[in-house]
């Protein structure tokens, strides 16, 4: 640890886990006004300082939860009839839903052209039932929902970061800058996140070198030391979505970094359908110029609870040091 951080943070003097990078806190801008409306309004927020993990949670990481407890994951396990009356009893078997690229132009309308449910599909089986982590152990691990992530971060000892937490680390210390980098997609030319390079969703040129997921820390860190703030894949963080328009007491558009509520984070255009919605960040290895600009720090998006996908996965956060 250097002595600026010391400085910052007298009091942590040491990492409650390997890998954890202290990201001091203070004041932002969170939010934008120039992208996609969700994003708006900017507004200013502070957090207190806290640890958080170097790096996404990887598939070795995970198996070690999964061999010492004995946890399945919601992909793994059949679906509750009562939860969704009326579904088609196919689609109740344990699955998860997996990015398929079209061979050709598609309506950008209808997501269901390139998402499609996969049986067997599951963090073991990322690619669906025949694929396996075998030679993917440093990649993120992915099809894991909410309750999933929860139930790891409760195992090891950590947290889930709120999503000022995670903007104000993603940002690493650059007050309003597009990207974690800064604001130029491609600085010199370089790649410096795993996205999508070509037309979405049927023609990736790989510029970047990656189809699919890239094993954690292959791009540059930010200003924090932190890697994969920007692609690769979404992150779960722990609290409700909400617009930042409608966010429920005045003062959470001010410095209170919390305030939506499970009630409120709800989809209102599906009224059949009651499944509370976590806000996840940082877009993934599928977001293109011409499709999802969402590989920056003010990019949310919602994510229903019960559902798990081939590019989300999460990082941990822990609030006290040792020593």
């Amino acid at each position: 640890m250097n002595e600026s951080t010391k400085l910052i943070n007298p009091s942590a003097t040491e990492a409650p886990f390997p890998d954890m990078v202290w990201i001091p806190g203070g004041e932002f801008l969170m939010g934008s006004e120039l992208h996609y409306p969700e994003e708006a309004p900017a507004h200013r927020v502070r957090v207190d300082g806290f640890w958080m993990d170097r790096f996404t949670v990887t598939n070795r990481e995970f198996s070690r939860f999964v061999e010492e407890t004995g946890y399945v994951t919601l992909a793994e396990r059949p679906a509750n009839p009562d939860d969704y009356p009326g579904a088609l009893p196919g689609m109740l078997a344990p699955s998860s839903t997996i990015f398929v690229k079209p061979s050709g132009p598609v309506d950008m309308h209808n997501h269901y052209n390139w998402w499609v449910y996969v049986k067997g599909a599951n963090w073991r089986h990322p690619r669906g039932p025949a694929s396996s982590i075998k030679k993917l152990v440093d990649h993120p691990v992915v099809h894991v929902a909410w309750e999933d992530v929860e139930a790891y971060a409760k195992w090891i000892g950590k947290e889930l970061p709120t999503e000022a937490e995670w903007e104000f680390a993603a940002r690493g210390g650059l007050e309003g800058a597009e990207f974690v980098w800064g604001d130029e997609l491609t600085p010199g030319g370089k790649q410096m996140a795993n996205t999508w390079q070509g037309e979405f969703p049927y023609r990736n040129t790989l510029e970047d070198g990656f189809e699919y997921t890239a094993p954690v820390g292959s791009f540059p860190p930010n200003g924090y030391g932190l890697f994969d703030m920007a692609g690769n894949v979404w992150q779960w963080t722990a609290d409700w979505y909400q617009e930042h328009g409608r966010i429920d007491s005045p003062c959470c558009t001010a410095l209170n970094p919390r305030g939506a509520s499970r009630e409120a984070s709800v989809d209102p255009r599906q009224p059949g359908a009651q499944i509370p919605r976590k806000v996840t960040k940082g877009g993934s290895h599928l977001c293109a110029p011409n499709y999802c600009r969402r590989y920056r720090p003010a990019a949310r998006m919602a994510q229903p609870v019960d559902t798990s996908i081939s590019h989300l996965g999460f990082r941990c956060i822990a609030r006290e040091a040792k020593g």
